[in-house]
């Protein structure tokens, strides 16, 4: 037999143990004139650092091992495929089904490049890291095995539980199960089940869902919770402090809000307005280094379930010690702003401060006293002159950033309504009006105003950057408004923010407003962290950070530390060296977490958005198509803004699909994109996350 180095590394690599010389050679089947042939290979593949040689044994160097295989992260996809997210940066590649039957939404994997029929494809020659290690599922029987069919997840999975412990649930029960053995060819995943959330889905199962399907904490730790206990509530004025506690500032939040980061306050100065945005200082509490400030690295942010919020820090700093509460006196950090009538910051100033909130406003409280509620005015008279002088502010700085091509998604938003007892029972349009634009406004300017700060200074800091779209999805985008009947000129230059802008506002008022405002914002780039400022598209600025919320964002800590180190002139020349490689990998983490934590909301809602629908198969609703697939037509229920489908096979039979029209048509109908329809809703799976609809007219 030939001896090759690929048949040596292949043996060693399938017997999955350590071997000896002698195992090797009979294993091959090799002849004794081989032995010293095999001898001098074996030391040769330990010279190149492939094996390894210990107590007589040889075995697969794993680092040499892993250098060969493209590691990735691996995306599901709802239809049974996926795709290897590369680390290092080269295109996806196509994970086949039967390869995804063994794998989860998030796993790290080994995988080699293979070709099939001309196209790339990835071969998985090893799981590295298994992102699921608990999960919410059904239990349910097959024959005389019991099963628990995994929920939300993009591939089906179902877990094998023992008979004896399964029998102490009931059949459709939802369960937490921990899985003990993963799938792998002709092995069934097994697992064992640690809760039982009953057979109904509420807040609590809801929470359950999606804290083990995106793996969120659902607890501090001990060390986290013992170090907040012991920190002390006396708020200090020291000299390094500035001493604002008797100016009339003030919260403005959501009804529900339990903990207040920002505070707001104005001063009228001749024809320009000082805005003071008092900021909770998150970082005089929380050091670098600590227990509690390890696990909101972790975290990266609060994550926001319905009823129910997984903060960042613990409560005691959350709700209490660094909440800006009215009539308390807080540490705050604050940006002073004097800006003019145009909305440029003339001047300004950024240090630690003592504040004491006056009130706790909500939106709507905030907009019954700018409209004149009398019941509102009484109650807060100290309020009504800042609130009329903010208004006045924030259309100045509405119609700057609006002239320099900043763009409003304005995408709808929906809150649901529970009973007492947690269960959902309806969906409501949630408002944004003028109190929020006003908030809204003086956070980004007070961003804006640190970031240009720090920049202008050369410090090492963690920029909120949102790079230029790529120009085939812009042209994606055009070519679909052009099927919609809009005429639109593509620019010869640069695609610029002002531009896309433009697109948007020509839909304003039509009925496809809102479908135009989802185009352009999936055209767009996420938004993300990093240490070097390439500017922001969305907001058309060239500079910009996220400063404004460091209860529930752990990148705003780190710009609050750096810019306490900026303005004490207290960066040594280490800093300046170390601290970009050092912010950069903060940078990638909060950006990470804040992508899981927009999906893992967003399933959230969803969810109970189903639990609402399944009462509703039957009605009818008004809807607009949001896609157009050859097996069917995507529908979005306007009152509850949840996608469903209308399956071709519902369609009228001599209806065919056009694809570069975005539209089924026939002789005498066409369904485009975009055109509002009444719907009929036919069937709704809570498990599987699916809609099926029936075409009305």
């Amino acid at each position: 037999m030939e001896l090759t180095e690929e048949k040596v590394l292949e043996f060693i690599r399938k017997r999955k143990q350590n071997v000896f010389f002698n195992t090797i050679l009979k294993g091959l089947k090799l002849e004794k004139s081989q032995k010293k042939e095999l001898k001098k290979l074996l030391k040769k593949l330990q010279k190149k650092g492939v094996i390894k040689f210990y107590k007589g044994k040889y075995s697969i160097s794993k680092e040499k091992e892993e250098e060969k295989y493209i590691k990735g992260k691996v995306e599901a996809h709802e239809s049974g495929f996926g795709f290897l997210i590369r680390d290092d940066g080269e295109p996806d590649l196509f994970i086949p089904p039967p390869e995804m039957d063994y794998l989860f939404d998030g796993d790290i994997v080994l995988a080699q490049e293979k070709l099939y029929r001309g196209k790339k494809e990835a071969k998985i020659v090893k799981v590295l890291e298994r992102k699921v290690k608990t999960a919410v599922g059904k239990l349910k029987k097959e024959k005389d095995r019991y099963f628990v069919h995994l929920l939300d997840f993009v591939i089906p999975h179902k877990i094998y539980v023992n008979k004896k412990d399964a029998k102490k649930y009931e059949i459709d029960e939802y369960v937490v199960v921990e899985i003990t053995q993963y799938p792998a060819k002709g092995i069934e995943a097994k697992g064992k089940i640690i809760k039982s959330l009953g057979k109904v889905k509420n807040t609590q199962t809801v929470a359950e869902i999606i804290a083990r399907k995106y793996n969120l904490p659902m607890e501090h730790s001990k060390e986290a919770l013992e170090e907040a206990e012991k920190l002390p509530k006396a708020v200090k004025i020291t000299k390094n402090r500035r001493d604002l506690t008797k100016q009339i500032c003030f919260t403005i939040d959501p009804e529900s809000a339990r903990d207040h980061d920002d505070a707001v306050a104005i001063e009228k100065e001749g024809d320009k307005y000082r805005l003071f945005v008092h900021i909770a200082d998150v970082s005089h509490y929380v050091k670098e280094g600590s227990a509690i400030d390890r696990e909101a690295f972790e975290r990266g942010n609060t994550y926001y379930l319905p009823e129910r919020a997984l903060h960042m820090l613990p409560e005691r700093l959350a709700a209490d010690l660094c909440s800006l509460r009215p009539f308390e006196k807080k540490y705050a950090f604050t940006c002073e702003m004097l800006i003019d009538r145009k909305g440029n910051v003339v001047e300004y100033d950024i240090y630690e401060s003592v504040i004491e909130s006056k009130a706790k406003l909500t939106y709507d409280q905030a907009l019954g006293i700018i409209v004149g509620e009398p019941e509102l005015i009484e109650k807060f008279p100290d309020l009504v002159e800042p609130l009329k002088y903010m208004e006045e502010l924030a259309k100045i700085l509405m119609k700057a950033k609006e002239e320099r091509g900043s763009i409003d998604f304005d995408m709808p938003e929906s809150k649901i309504l529970f009973t007492e007892t947690g269960d959902p029972y309806d969906v409501v349009p949630y408002e944004r009006h003028l109190t929020h634009r006003i908030i809204e406004e003086f956070m980004i300017i007070a961003n804006e105003t640190v970031a240009k700060h720090m920049e202008k200074n050369g410090y090492p800091f963690i920029y909120r950057i949102h790079e230029n779209p790529k120009p085939e999805k812009v042209e994606s985008f055009v070519d679909i408004l052009a099927g919609l009947g809009y005429k639109v000129e593509y620019p010869k230059g640069e695609i610029t923010s002002k531009f896309i802008q433009k697109l948007i506002n020509i839909a304003v008022g039509t009925p496809e407003e809102s479908l135009v405002r989802f185009l352009a914002l999936r055209a767009m780039k996420q938004a993300k962290y990093s240490s070097e400022n390439i500017g922001h598209f969305g907001l058309a600025s060239e500079c910009y950070t996220h400063f404004t919320s460091p209860i529930r964002r752990y990148a705003d800590v780190w710009v609050h530390r750096l810019l306490k180190k900026a303005i004490k002139k207290k960066f040594t020349k280490k800093d300046l060296e170390e601290l970009p490689k050092k912010l950069e990998v903060i940078a990638q983490q909060c950006s990470s977490t804040e992508r899981v934590a927009d999906d893992a909301e967003r399933d959230a809602l969803d969810i109970l958005k189903l639990r609402i629908l399944k009462d509703k198969i039957g009605e009818e609703f008004d809807g607009i198509i949001t896609g157009v697939m050859p097996f069917g037509i995507f529908v979005e229920i306007e009152r509850y803004i949840i996608e469903g489908l209308i399956p071709v096979t519902s369609l009228p039979k001599d209806m065919k699909y056009d694809e570069a029209n975005h539209c089924f048509r026939s002789d005498k109908l066409r369904y485009r994109l975009g055109d509002k329809i009444k719907v009929k809703i036919v069937n709704v799976d809570e498990d599987t996350k699916k809609i099926d609809l029936d075409l009305v007219k």
